[in-house]
């Protein structure tokens, strides 16, 4: 009996061990991960964005956000774990090792005089006779007389003093942590000790694991189902214009499990008739394009329709029982868009080439989803490509305010934005009607738009110039700057319920083929992992060029410095294509801001394969390179698209010659970028 006592004991100390295994690293992992959230709160403080609520930190929605699964999970756990500790705590005072000279007060090699006296001492205070108490008298029996015997019978004192027992020299003893329920039946502990040992040893992890398994089948990496990244490939098209990329977007399986309720056919039907102007319909057969929109799949066609509530600002007319489908439709916009996007760069022919327009499409449908502006609004009017969107995502502008401030030759965002703040206030005050506390919100948000610049590098390793099947290594600086001087933050997005944050995508692409030679996303919250890349890219490549030790330290040291001044590196390879002139453009695309976007042109030139092996470079027409430090102008023709490839937002832009060309040398080419609303300017 006391050996299975001694065996039920350890059950606690079992469970609590297996418990501490996962939850301790997983808590560690969840408060580091909500640490590195904290760092992420610098966001836009205009008004609109104050009264939307979504940074409030009020007690009720902490509470929420604080009251999810996971976390009471783990709390729980934790619970339990501190109740074992003391119970073990608790059980292990209570099985103190037997010491008669604690038990009757006396100090090691007391002598059998003081024994006795002790003894006498305790025995008017336990013994039965005197104390009627029935712990007296067990605390009398087991300890005190025990403790008595030991100590005044010489073997068994000498046994004690010995080996630390009255009954000598203690055998090894093992036991099995299993509670004493299942030690205390008789006839039936076996098959209960085997189900006990099955049930957790087999079965539990199998169920675990089948779980698992069924989980990972149905999601990928970034938590999107399999089935969507299946219909996205299948529905994806070289030519898919913005609102074409809105149809395949809506084609997600996730949408697809949101329920489509008989109540809801009311609201939507209102919500249609507010945002028919927006899908697209053919007027002319408006009747036949109506019908065939409602014969889709009722989940697509609320899916859609709810975007384009977000699109157009009517979600606050939604019934309580679509906000929470419409919610769920924008937090999962981000990673669809982003798969989205994976899906448009995949490599679709022999030289590893991505779709460059629905790339663009898939950008520009982000940016209107975060800002809440109407894909309508980004055709081009007035002479700006973006058309009024960029006005729209200021705070209090409308559309009868971008008409007023037209009239004072103020027709493009980046004129609105280069004039200085008072001649701005000046005119938002006396032309649009603005008070003093909106014009602030204005230059509250204007002061947090980003403006992105490049510093191209493309090289081969240890070669001069490119030839046909060259690997060629692009090496690209993105910095983004802003006129508040924060390096990052969330953008201005009071519409979009969600925090979101800034992600840039890098391209660089042929427009004629409609190809993307290389892409790359870029975010800037992460300075850490950044300098880590950053230091493992720069010191990789230049090892391979075989450089020494301090060009490589002073070169590590160098990105470093940039990364915390706020640039990130994009660095990659891509095969070289066949022999020919190519004019190729950076872009450097933003998913949440609207005219902040920058590219640049670059003509490349393909030489014929003279040379066995296979190197990679950039080369001008005489196949030279430029030297650094001298500024070149790249020769930019006259292109042509396409019906296929002509945005239903954008009208063509047209490229002016530019003959001029600078210096030539070897090694590498350096091209800063600039913004493109310049890159059709002829230079003075």
């Amino acid at each position: 009996m006391a050996a299975s006592e001694e065996n039920s004991a350890l059950f606690p100390i079992f469970i609590l061990t297996i418990m501490a295994l996962p939850l301790v690293p997983y808590t560690i992992m969840k408060l580091c991960r909500a640490a590195s959230t904290k760092t992420k709160t610098i966001h836009c403080k205009c008004s609109e964005c104050t009264r939307s609520g979504k940074y409030r930190k009020s007690l009720f929605k902490r509470i929420s956000n604080f009251s999810t699964c996971s976390n009471l999970t783990v709390i729980l756990l934790w619970v339990i774990m501190i109740f074992l500790v003391s119970y073990i705590k608790n059980m292990s005072r209570e099985a103190q090792p037997f010491d008669p000279y604690a038990i009757l007060g006396l100090k090691p090699g007391a002598s059998e005089t003081e024994i006795k006296k002790s003894y006498r001492k305790l025995s008017v205070q336990y013994h039965p006779d005197k104390n009627p108490d029935p712990e007296a008298h067990t605390y009398f029996v087991e300890f005190i007389t025990k403790a008595y015997q030991a100590l005044t019978d010489p073997i068994s004192r000498e046994n004690y003093e010995k080996y630390g027992h009255p009954d000598g020299r203690q055998g090894f003893k093992m036991g099995i942590a299993l509670p004493q329920f299942l030690l205390d039946i008789d006839g039936s502990s076996g098959g209960i000790l085997l189900l006990w040992i099955v049930g957790i040893c087999i079965l539990l992890p199998l169920v675990i694991a089948a779980i698992y398994l069924s989980r990972s089948a149905k999601y990928t990496g970034n938590y999107v189902m399999h089935q969507t990244l299946s219909a996205y490939y299948y529905f994806m098209k070289p030519s898919l214009a913005p609102s074409k990329v809105m149809e395949v977007f809506t084609k997600a399986a996730e949408y697809m499990e949101i329920p489509v309720r008989r109540t809801d056919d009311e609201p939507l039907q209102k919500l249609f008739m507010s945002v028919r102007s927006e899908l697209n319909l053919d007027l002319k057969n408006i009747k036949q394009e109506q019908a065939k929109f409602w014969k889709q799949h009722p989940a697509v066609v609320k899916t859609e329709l709810l975007i384009q509530a977000q699109l157009t600002r009517e979600s606050a007319a939604l019934p309580p029982a679509l906000q929470g489908d419409f919610k769920r439709v924008l937090e999962l916009a981000p990673r669809l868009l982003e798969e989205l996007m994976k899906m448009a760069l995949i490599p679709r022919n022999a030289q590893m080439h991505g779709w460059l327009r629905p790339a663009i499409g898939v950008v520009e449908l982000s940016q209107c989803i975060t800002q809440a502006v109407p894909l309508s609004a980004r055709k081009s009017t007035g002479g700006s490509a973006e058309g009024v969107a960029p006005f729209l995502q200021l705070p209090h502008f409308s559309d009868s305010v971008i008409k007023k401030i037209a009239r004072k030759k103020v027709r493009t965002f980046q004129d609105f934005s280069e004039m200085s703040p008072e001649d701005r206030a000046e005119l938002l005050t006396q032309v649009a009607g603005f008070s003093s506390s909106e014009v602030q919100d204005v230059e509250t948000v204007l002061s947090m738009m980003p403006s992105v610049t490049t510093e191209v590098r493309c090289e081969t390793e240890g070669e001069e110039g490119i030839q046909e099947g060259d690997i060629v290594t692009v090496q690209a600086w993105i910095t983004v700057k802003r006129p508040n001087g924060l390096p990052v933050g969330l953008p201005h997005s009071p519409y979009y319920p969600f925090h979101k944050e800034e992600n840039y995508w890098f391209l660089l692409a042929d427009p004629v083929s409609n190809n993307v030679w290389f892409s790359q996303k870029v975010n800037f919250m992460d300075e850490a992992a950044a300098i880590t890349g950053a230091s493992k890219a720069i010191e990789d490549t230049m090892e391979g060029s075989g450089a020494s030790v301090k060009e490589i330290s002073t070169a590590v040291r160098e990105a470093v410095e940039k990364v915390r001044s706020g640039s990130r590196l994009v660095m990659g390879k891509f095969p070289a294509p066949a022999e020919g002139s190519y004019n190729l453009t950076c872009f450097c695309m933003c998913d949440a801001w609207i005219g902040c976007d920058k590219k640049t042109s670059l003509k490349v030139k393909i030489l014929k394969r003279t040379r066995a092996g296979t190197r990679g470079g950039f080369a001008n027409e005489d196949g030279l390179v430029a030297e650094d430090g001298i500024e070149e102008e790249e020769e930019n023709e006259e292109e042509e698209y396409d019906d296929d490839y002509e945005s239903e937002y954008s009208e063509d832009e047209e490229e002016e010659k530019d003959t001029k060309r600078k210096g030539a040398a070897n090694g590498t080419v350096r091209r800063k970028e600039s913004s493109s609303e310049d890159e059709g300017e002829d230079e003075e």
